[in-house]
């Protein structure tokens, strides 16, 4: 009996192959996912993009689509409420699927259609082929496609009159900002977290020289500020321990401890050690103590690199009890990190104002232990990268009361910081705002923001 010939099906549904990516395409994946984790929950940038235990697409990349993803997941943050501000004008309704997965399809594409120097036709095309390709998205892939050729051939008049200043900040944070600094100070901070922060380092000698020798330039009390980004570990110096990665505000409050040669110094929440290496390369013989052990081992071996001898302790400072007291301490609180912005600009839409009141009590409880470990004559500085008044200048008002007939303030000369008199308040405090060390070129000029304060035992 004759048989007729074997006729193979077509494949459908999920058995039909599946078409090849494009060049790409999983770098933008990675990146909406990655946007997803931080904004909706919650997940820092910097875990998300750690080459060695971060999100697992974003460590199979090859080293220039993960460059790509930082460059596009950055602008997405900087620009998340322009963002949003554009696709509510395009939009005729709020898009109901839940997990935000659309939207984050939607940012990455116009991060890149925008702000990055990507063709319209590449970021469209493989925003669409994301959304055909996600389970939750697939639904909504016509509109992804309608959205963005609509913004593609309307650009002009779907950004016109966007406050980008505004826009870009949380309306808590602004508030906040406009209370403590007024409103062209707030808008200027708002502005300069707009641009990528620069690279600074701090050397442990002639930052003159190795700004020639970096093709940098010498900002702030002595850092050397890189005008060309690339890997770090490939610069001359870096192997030799000549210096290390610094923000310029970050560099100043160990500089108010003075003269170190010698004496018995404490760098408290030290990890990952910028101001540890500056303690013991001043001379000093620094204990650095910081409640996780995974990031005091990564601080220990920085110290190795640097060639540079210091005792570590892993412990919680809420009970944590020195051996004897110290000549000075610096106590770099954990707080809110919104002087960081520039570098992380994550944190803009992590935090929430409920964290600086949380925060501000563990800042209280850490200051009026560490004022007895301190000598009589004794210095301590308390320092936070935050811009919120509440973790800096009220927090130090409200210790000095406390602690009246026990500590001192001591004022911050402008001398003792390269004469950076714009970062010195009138009480003697040191307060970098991002928008200081202006200048011509955006993605040169600013530093972190940052406070500190000096206090002396009695």
């Amino acid at each position: 009996m004759n048989k007729r010939p074997h006729k193979p099906r077509k494949p459908s549904g999920n058995n039909a192959p599946e078409r090849p990516e494009k060049p790409g395409f999983a770098a933008r994946k990675v990146a909406a996912d990655i946007l997803g984790n931080v904004v909706h929950k919650k997940r820092p940038l910097d875990g998300e993009l750690d080459a060695a235990s971060g999100h697992s697409g974003f460590r199979q990349l090859a080293a220039n689509d993960r460059a790509l993803v930082r460059a596009i997941v950055g602008a997405a943050l900087r620009r998340r409420g322009e963002i949003a501000e554009i696709l509510d004008r395009l939009l005729d309704r709020q898009i109901p699927e839940k997990t935000g997965r659309v939207l984050d399809i939607l940012h990455v594409a116009i991060a890149q259609m925008l702000f990055l120097d990507i063709p319209d036709r590449a970021a469209v095309s493989i925003a669409v082929d994301h959304a055909a390709a996600d389970r939750r998205a697939r639904p909504y892939k016509g509109l992804v496609n309608g959205v963005l050729r609509r913004l593609g051939r309307e650009r002009d008049d779907v950004t016109a009159d966007l406050d980008a200043d505004v826009l870009n900040t949380p309306d808590w944070l602004m508030e906040s900002w406009r209370a403590a600094y007024g409103s062209e100070t707030a808008r200027a901070i708002a502005a300069a977290h707009r641009s990528e922060a620069a690279l600074d380092l701090t050397v442990k000698s002639d930052p003159e020289g190795w700004a020639e020798r970096l093709e940098g330039t010498v900002v702030g009390a002595g850092s050397v500020r890189l005008s060309k980004k690339g890997a770090v570990d490939a610069l001359e110096g870096f192997e030799d321990g000549a210096w290390w990665v610094q923000d310029a505000a970050a560099a100043l409050p160990a500089r108010l401890l003075g003269d170190l040669h010698g004496k018995k110094a404490a760098d408290l929440c030290a990890a990952p050690g910028g101001k540890t290496a500056q303690l013991a390369a001043a001379g000093a013989k620094v204990t650095a103590v910081d409640i996780s052990r995974a990031r005091l081992k990564r601080l220990e071996e920085n110290m190795t690199r640097l060639g540079l001898s210091v005792e570590t302790m892993a412990a919680d400072l809420r009970a944590f009890e020195p051996d004897a007291p110290f000549d000075a301490i610096l106590l770099d609180a954990p707080c809110s990190a919104t002087g960081t912005i520039r570098r992380h600009p994550d944190v803009a839409w992590i935090k929430k104002a409920y964290d600086i009141e949380k925060l501000s009590e563990i800042q209280r409880e850490l200051l009026d232990r560490v004022v007895n470990w301190v000598k009589p004559g004794g210095l301590i500085v308390y320092c936070t990268c935050s811009l919120e008044p509440e973790e800096g200048e009220s927090q130090v008002a409200a210790f000095l009361e406390r602690q009246a007939g026990k500590v001192e303030l001591v004022k911050v000369n402008p001398q003792e910081i390269g004469g950076l008199d714009q970062c010195v308040t009138g009480e003697g405090y040191l307060r970098c705002l991002p928008c200081h060390l202006a200048g011509s070129d955006p993605d040169l000029r600013g530093m972190d923001g940052f406070f500190a304060a000096r206090f002396r035992r009695l």
